[in-house]
């Protein structure tokens, strides 16, 4: 219980305890002045009372507030739950549209790739094709030098061979 509960039982206990003790003095009549007419009537009863009236008031405008500041909370509350709908689609968002921006990176990364990859091949086919052609021509280079020495080497050799003979 709440420090301030607990005393506001014991006041209620004291003032019910001391109307207790002195309830006869309480009922006891007395001429009380209105200020436009004058009753008799017993003053404790009447100031006993005026002080439930003023605890029945303050605890209606206790409840009063308690009920406004439940429903500010539960609005608060409310909105703030709103907000965070609002925060959670917008992030869905942002990471949809991330996605896309991703998955559209990656589709032109790709295509970036492809192409690079086909002028590669052309390349490497152009670059197999002259290396074709100068091994074909070395070859035919050589062949024609390795002919000419041939052809040397049988004319000297049969010149030579008629000399050894």
């Amino acid at each position: 219980m709440k420090l301030r509960t607990l005393f506001l039982v014991v006041f209620i206990l004291f003032i019910a305890g001391f109307v207790a003790l002195n309830f006869e003095q309480i009922l006891q009549p007395t001429a009380l002045n209105f200020g436009f007419t004058q009753v008799q009537a017993p003053m404790g009863l009447v100031l006993l009372g005026m002080l439930a009236l003023v605890l029945v008031v303050f605890l209606a405008a206790l409840v009063y507030y308690q009920t406004l500041h439940l429903m500010e909370v539960r609005r608060i509350t409310r909105e703030a739950a709103d907000q965070r709908l609002l925060a959670d689609k917008a992030e869905a968002s942002r990471f949809t549209e991330l996605r896309q921006y991703l998955q559209t990176e990656l589709q032109t990364a790709a295509t970036r790739e492809q192409d690079l990859s086909n002028k590669l091949h052309v390349k490497l086919d152009q670059v197999q094709a002259a290396l074709t052609q100068v091994i074909e021509q070395s070859a035919n280079g050589l062949s024609a030098s390795v002919g000419e020495l041939e052809d040397r080497l049988e004319r000297q050799l049969p010149a030579r061979g008629s000399d050894h003979l």
